[in-house]
C-alpha cells in the first residue's frame, strides 16, 4: 500500500488540525494518485476536509475510536485490522494512507511507497510524519527538480520500502 502526504524540512505534517501549506499542484499531485482507489485516514483527518466529508470518486476508510461514529460515504474501522479487511478487494498499489499522524504511524509498516511533497521551509506544528530519510527501511528513489510557489521551494519525492527480509 501506499502514503501520500506533504511535509515540512522538519517532516511536520500538520498544526491545529490543518495542513501547514495548499499548493496547488501538491493538490492536483493528491487527486491525480488517489481518484478511484481507496484512502484511509483518521477521523480528524476526515474532520480537516471540506464540510468534514469523505472525499469524492474514493472508497473513503475512516479509522476512529468512536463506537458511535458514522459517516455517510465512507466506511468506518475501529481497529487497523479493520481497515485493512475493508480495502482486501484493493490492490495494494490502489490504496493511499492520508493521515493524519496516528493513521501514518499505524499503517507505515503496511506501506511499500511514500509519495511525499518535501517544502523547503519550517513550519510551526503540531503533527509530523517520520521522517523517511532516517527510516533504514526506506530509500528515496524519485525526486523532482525544485518547483516554487510563490516563495515556497519543493520537490516531489517517491520512496520505496527496501526488500523486507
Amino acid at each position: 500500500m501506499n502514503l501520500i502526504a506533504a511535509v515540512d524540512k522538519n517532516w511536520a505534517i500538520g498544526k491545529a488540525g490543518r495542513l501547514l501549506v495548499s499548493i496547488p499542484s501538491d493538490r492536483e499531485t493528491f487527486r491525480r494518485e488517489t481518484v478511484g482507489k481507496a484512502v484511509i485516514m483518521g477521523h480528524k483527518t476526515l474532520m480537516s476536509l471540506p464540510g468534514g466529508q469523505p472525499l469524492a470518486k474514493r472508497t473513503n476508510i475512516v479509522l476512529s475510536r468512536d463506537p458511535d461514529l458514522r459517516v455517510k460515504g465512507a466506511v468506518v474501522c475501529r481497529s487497523v485490522e479493520e481497515a485493512l479487511g475493508a480495502v482486501g478487494g484493493f490492490a495494494p498499489g490502489d490504496i493511499f494512507v492520508i493521515g493524519g499522524q496516528e493513521t501514518y504511524d499505524a499503517f507505515l509498516p503496511y506501506c511499500d511507497t511514500a509519495f511525499i511533497t518535501y517544502i523547503d521551509y519550517a513550519y510551526q506544528a503540531d503533527t509530523y510524519l517520520r521522517n523517511l530519510d532516517r527510516e533504514p527501511d526506506w530509500t528515496l528513489c524519485e525526486e523532482s527538480d525544485e518547483l516554487t510557489y510563490f516563495n515556497l521551494c519543493y520537490t516531489f519525492r517517491r520512496y520505496v520500502r527496501k526488500e523486507r527480509r
